[in-house]
């Protein structure tokens, strides 16, 4: 058993990983601790949002709906890895469970899969999955159809294994909703068993916790940025994955002025976002409207994007 991670942890956790991070307004407090325990904690749950689009799916898993109040999950992984943090402490994600699930998650006793679940929400025997599990949100539509995309289920991978260094879990303390309980089906579309193993060999391998003889002695590259794309790119109100890195890295400067997102799609968010960068380098009146210019744009230093 293990004490939650606080809210600069977790964050720190994750990009040690390489994962990349949103933090969405206000995530640090949302929780439903006033409705039972948070913690300890003894591993990660991974669902399926029945949802399309990356927005949407946010704004789902951080209010959630009539019946059931968010935050929904801890984080939201997008199709394109990118992981947007939505809730800190206890969230609407797990609701009951199998016993014997939990305990041979807390042992890691199990072969390649947990024990079958035969315990849901209702169940005189179930117990509080909220309290024990992280829980992170995949976007797909678990309808056996809708693709993982490889940048996807390698932020998956890296999520899961960014909270098992953290705790000095293995891999077997992560495990999909439908191992949990025994009326859930997802994460519909790869195999838990599958995911277990990437995130074993990844732990195993300590690909954040050291580098090799080799990489150690390597001069470090220099970054890629973006080169400006130009301004008729932008007035285009483009849908490109440079938008998205744009926006991350307006995020990251204290610039970003998303509700959801950033996102692929050229919003008036984005100049608003813009604007203050441009704002924040000295430019003022029709100097700082949004639009990126050469000069803005090579000191955001966006990361080159294929």
């Amino acid at each position: 058993m293990s004490r939650p991670l606080s809210a600069d942890a977790l964050v720190s956790a994750l990009r040690a990983e390489g994962v990349t991070v949103v933090e969405h307004d206000g995530w640090r407090t949302h929780n439903r601790d006033a409705k039972g325990p948070w913690g300890p904690v003894n591993g990660v749950m991974i669902h399926h949002t029945v949802s399309s689009g990356t927005d949407a799916s946010v704004r789902l898993c951080y209010d959630g709906h009539s019946e059931l109040p968010g935050p929904l999950c801890h984080g939201v992984i997008a199709k394109d890895g990118t992981v947007h943090l939505v809730g800190n402490g206890r969230a609407n994600h797990a609701g009951g469970g199998d016993p014997s699930v939990l305990q041979a998650v807390i042992t890691e006793t199990y072969g390649d899969r947990p024990p079958a679940p035969h315990q849901h929400e209702g169940s005189a025997g179930a117990v509080d999955g909220n309290t024990r599990f992280y829980g992170f949100e995949c976007v797909n539509l678990g309808d056996g159809h809708d693709p993982w995309p490889a940048e996807q289920l390698d932020a998956i991978e890296r999520v899961s294994a960014a909270l098992c260094r953290a705790h000095g879990w293995g891999a077997k303390s992560v495990i999909g909703h439908l191992e949990w309980s025994d009326w859930k089906v997802d994460p519909r579309g790869f195999s838990m068993t599958g995911m277990r193993r990437r995130v074993q060999s990844r732990l195993s391998t300590g690909r954040v916790a050291r580098a090799t003889h080799h990489e150690a002695h390597q001069e470090p590259r220099p970054p890629r940025h973006q080169p400006y794309p130009g301004a008729s790119f932008f007035r285009a109100h483009p849908h490109s994955p440079i938008v998205t890195a744009m926006g991350h890295r307006l995020v990251a400067e204290g610039c970003g002025h998303y509700r959801v997102g950033p996102g692929p799609q050229w919003t008036e968010a984005d100049r608003e976002s813009y604007a203050a960068w441009q704002r924040k380098l000295g430019f003022r009146g029709a100097d700082a409207d949004g639009w990126p210019g050469p000069t803005s744009w090579a000191a955001l230093k966006v990361p080159y994007s294929a």
